[in-house]
C-alpha cells in the first residue's frame, strides 16, 4: 500500500517519542539546583499552549514562583490562545504574551514581574539578617520554543544560541542580565512517552521535535487534518482546497501538487515535494496566525 493511498487512523500507526540522554540529565540538574533558584521563567509557544507545556513542570520545580511567558504570540490565534491566557492566571500564575523578534517591551515586563519577587525576596533575607542579592532565574520549556531568543532579548546581547531545530542548547548555563538577575540556561525538555499523540505531533509540526523522527506524510496530513478542522478558510486560501476526505487524502495531496507546481515530468505528482511545502508552510505562518490547542481539552 502507497503511503497515499489511505490515511484513516494514520496517529495509531507510530507512538512517538523524543528524549535523548542530555534532556533526562537536564531535569537531574535541575533538580540538584532547584533550591538555588528564586523564579521559573517558564517558556511556552503561544500556538501550542498546551502540547508546548512540560507535563511534569510542577514536579520539577516544587512551589517556586512562576512567570508564564509565551512567546510567538504574533504568530498565534490570539483569541484562542487568550483563553489558555486566562486559564494559567486563574491558576496563580503571572502570564506575559510577547513576539520576541520585535517586541521590547517584553524585557522590561519580565524584569519589572521579577523585581517584585526580588523585592520581597531580599526583604525576607534582611529579616533572617542576610544581605540582598540577585535573583536566580531558572529559563525551561521544551526545545525550540525561544528560550535562547528570550534571554538574549533580557541581556541585550547574544548570551544563547539560536537555532531553528529542537536540541541546540545542550547544557545548564548561568547567564548574568545585570546586577539583579541571573539566569539558568537549560536545554529543552520533553519527556520519555509522550501519551497524547496529537500533543506530540503538534510539538514535531511546529519543530519541538525533530522532524527526522517521523514520516513527512504522516505528519504533513496531520497538519492538513487540524488546519481543516481548526482553519478551513485558511487552507482554501493557501492551496484552494474546499474539502477534505479522511479516508482518501491523495485529492487533497495532488491538488496542492498542482497548485505549488510540485510535479515530476510528465505531470506526476512529486508527493515528497507536497509534504515539505505543507511543513514548511506551517512553520513559515504561511497557513496564517493558528493555534493548535484548544482550552476544551482541559475543561473536560
Amino acid at each position: 500500500m502507497s503511503k497515499t493511498d489511505n490515511v484513516k487512523g494514520y496517529e495509531d500507526k507510530k507512538t512517538i517519542n523524543w528524549y535523548p540522554g542530555h534532556m533526562a540529565k537536564t531535569k537531574r540538574e535541575i533538580a540538584e539546583k532547584i533550591n538555588l533558584i528564586d523564579v521559573i521563567y517558564e517558556v511556552i509557544d503561544s500556538r501550542m499552549p498546551l502540547s508546548s507545556k512540560i507535563i511534569d513542570i510542577d514536579n520539577l520545580i516544587k512551589n517556586k514562583p512562576r512567570i508564564v511567558i509565551f512567546t510567538k504570540y504574533d504568530l498565534c490565534d490570539q483569541e484562542e490562545t487568550n483563553k489558555f491566557v486566562s486559564y494559567y492566571e486563574s491558576l496563580g500564575y503571572k502570564v506575559i504574551c510577547c513576539d520576541l523578534i520585535n517586541n521590547k517591551n517584553v524585557v522590561n515586563k519580565i524584569i519589572a514581574e521579577s523585581n517584585i519577587i526580588l523585592k520581597d525576596m531580599n526583604e525576607k533575607r534582611k529579616e533572617k539578617g542576610l544581605k540582598p542579592r540577585a535573583i536566580r532565574a531558572l529559563v525551561v520549556g521544551v526545545p525550540n520554543v525561544g528560550k535562547s531568543t528570550l534571554i538574549n532579548r533580557l541581556v541585550g546581547r547574544k548570551a544563547a544560541v539560536i537555532g531553528d531545530k529542537p536540541g541546540v542548547t545542550k547544557a545548564l548555563s548561568w547567564i548574568r542580565i545585570n546586577k539583579d538577575i541571573e539566569l539558568l540556561d537549560s536545554p529543552g525538555i520533553l519527556w520519555p512517552k509522550i501519551e497524547n499523540q496529537t500533543h506530540a505531533y503538534n510539538l514535531a509540526s511546529l519543530s519541538s521535535i525533530k522532524e527526522e523522527i517521523l514520516d513527512p506524510y504522516e505528519l504533513s496530513t496531520h497538519i492538513l487534518k487540524t488546519m481543516y478542522k481548526l482553519y478551513p478558510e485558511n487552507l482554501k486560501n493557501r492551496y484552494g482546497i474546499e474539502t477534505i476526505d479522511f479516508d482518501d487524502i491523495v485529492p487533497t495531496l495532488d491538488l496542492i501538487a498542482v497548485k505549488r507546481g510540485a510535479l515530476l515530468k510528465g505531470g506526476e505528482k512529486d508527493y515528497d515535494k507536497v509534504y515539505s511545502i505543507i511543513i514548511r508552510d506551517l512553520k513559515e505562518n504561511l497557513l496564517g496566525n493558528v493555534t493548535f490547542d484548544r482550552i476544551e481539552e482541559i475543561q473536560k
